[in-house]
């Protein structure tokens, strides 16, 4: 079943789901036509927001409260995967960042960032592939970032997570085309949601011509998910951006990165 096919049986799961760029997806493809998966840590936020789109559009929203930090979260998800209705398009959207660099953070915390960046991403990532390749179709949409192009911010292992986000992403996509599957990393730029005040960080200087709208975030997603791209970078200015990250000599993104010193981290998505 394509994508892009109007049917009343598609069937999307958002991580991440009650906020930001997950609450984003949850919204634009509920208006589309699709029954929805939510997933995220506090029940009662997930329920409230299950039901305001349900009286919306009228569409099927199951909801699974599960803190995918913990492989017991992880498990709730997987399960879901593999059994009842069939999940057309996953969308890993649940991530942090810590507010505080490396040489200041502790082990506890940073074991929570790559469970939750990187092993569960993987793990779901995993368990939707298994049942889209049989069925030769189906899709996976893991939200990275633009910061994985480069370390940029210092101190924060994020960038280091979504670096490999961004990697697994393209690798896997190459090996499930085949079975007419697609695998997406969106990399988007700074984008207006509530995490950094959740997280209390200042982002009062950062320009306004920086800063992406989540629901024109999920918009190109979908259309590039359309197009096959492996990696989805909205909007222009971010995409000459990577351009930078890319090809820049490493002296120039070491001043880059000074300049962005202390403007580490998202609260969790």
């Amino acid at each position: 079943m394509p994508l892009d096919q109007p049917t009343t049986e598609r069937r999307a799961l958002i991580t991440g789901a009650t906020a930001g760029i997950g609450a984003a997806f949850a919204r634009r493809l509920a208006a589309d036509g699709w029954h929805l998966v939510l997933v995220a840590r506090d029940a009662t936020r997930l329920d409230e927001h299950a039901a305001e789109l349900t009286a919306r559009h009228g569409h099927q929203v199951e909801t699974l409260p599960a803190d995918l930090s913990t492989d017991d979260g992880c498990a709730v998800v997987e399960r879901r995967l593999a059994d009842g209705s069939p999940v057309e398009l996953v969308v890993n959207n649940a991530g942090i960042s810590l507010n505080k660099p490396f040489l200041r953070s502790t082990v506890e915390d940073e074991a929570r960032l790559l469970r939750l960046n990187v092993h569960a991403v993987m793990r779901l990532t995993l368990a939707a592939l298994r049942t889209m390749t049989e069925r030769r179709h189906g899709a996976v949409i893991n939200v990275s970032s633009v910061a994985g192009f480069g370390a940029v911010m210092p101190g924060s292992t994020y960038s280091a997570s979504k670096a490999w986000v961004t990697n697994f992403s393209e690798s896997v996509g190459q090996s499930a085309r085949p079975f007419g599957v697609r695998v997406m990393a969106l990399c988007p730029g700074y984008t207006r949601t509530e995490f950094h005040s959740r997280a209390g960080i200042d982002m009062s200087k950062t320009p306004e011509w920086m800063w992406l709208r989540a629901d024109d975030v999920v918009d190109e997603a979908l259309r590039d998910l359309r197009k096959g791209k492996l990696v989805s970078i909205p909007a222009w200015k971010y995409k000459l951006a990577v351009a930078g990250l890319r090809h820049a000599p490493r002296r120039l993104l070491d001043v880059v990165s000074r300049d962005t010193r202390g403007r580490i981290g998202r609260d969790e998505r």
